[in-house]
């Protein structure tokens, strides 16, 4: 078993790597252009690896950072990345299974994930607003896919538009994973919160500028 955890700890460390790197490029770099589809295929492989193998080390030797980066990464790059391939949801399109699976688990996780923070800081353990935060971002992230989902959008390209918004997520989550692994100054609360409070700005900038508003809704 510690032979298998070694293994799967080497991919975690590797495959999320490179789904900081390539997401820090993507970031900084031109969008929608043949080198950020590349990169973008390298950041959604890297962070899909690193989301499985950080869940199967979490049940391994249960640790619930590992287990939250794990929950996160693997829902918001899944449906980063569906989302393009729902440019028509309504009249023409429907979300398939697999949309509503990956939105229905979320929201179950979303709700553990804040029953568990309101038990925590009743015991007077600050870690509990962390997962608060999470939990009302999964809920958060889940109203809006269910109501994309039925076609009630005002924007007509909400599909990009979630799209940047979850793959931006994601990257949060890497290098959430990256801070609070390698942090030795700053307190926990603000080390799993800070990448959450400074790319957030970015995501709702780019929303603006690429949001186009339908007249027909």
């Amino acid at each position: 078993m510690e032979t298998t955890f070694t293994i799967l700890l080497l991919i975690h460390i590797v495959s999320g790597s490179i789904g900081l790197i390539t997401g820090t490029i993507n970031l900084i770099r031109k969008k929608g252009d043949k080198p950020h589809k590349k990169f973008g295929f390298f950041f959604l492989s890297g962070m899909l690896i690193n989301g499985v193998s950080g869940l199967l080390m979490s049940l391994i030797h249960f640790n619930f950072f590992l287990f939250i980066v794990g929950v996160f990464s693997i829902y918001m790059v899944s449906t980063g990345q569906r989302y393009l391939s729902l440019k028509t949801i309504l009249p023409t399109q429907k979300a398939l299974k697999i949309d509503w699976i990956l939105s229905a688990g979320m929201f179950l996780f979303g709700i553990g994930f804040i029953i568990y923070g309101v038990l925590l800081l009743l015991s007077s353990n600050n870690f509990g607003i962390v997962l608060l935060v999470f939990g009302f971002i999964s809920i958060s992230m889940v109203y809006q896919d269910f109501k994309n989902y039925q076609g009630r959008n005002s924007n007509k390209n909400f599909w990009l538009l979630v799209h940047i918004q979850r793959m931006m997520g994601s990257y949060i989550a890497a290098m959430t994973a990256f801070i609070v692994v390698n942090n030795t100054i700053l307190p926990g609360i603000v080390a799993w919160l800070l990448p959450t409070v400074i790319v957030t700005p970015l995501i709702f900038k780019w929303s603006r500028k690429y949001k186009i508003v339908s007249k027909n809704i």
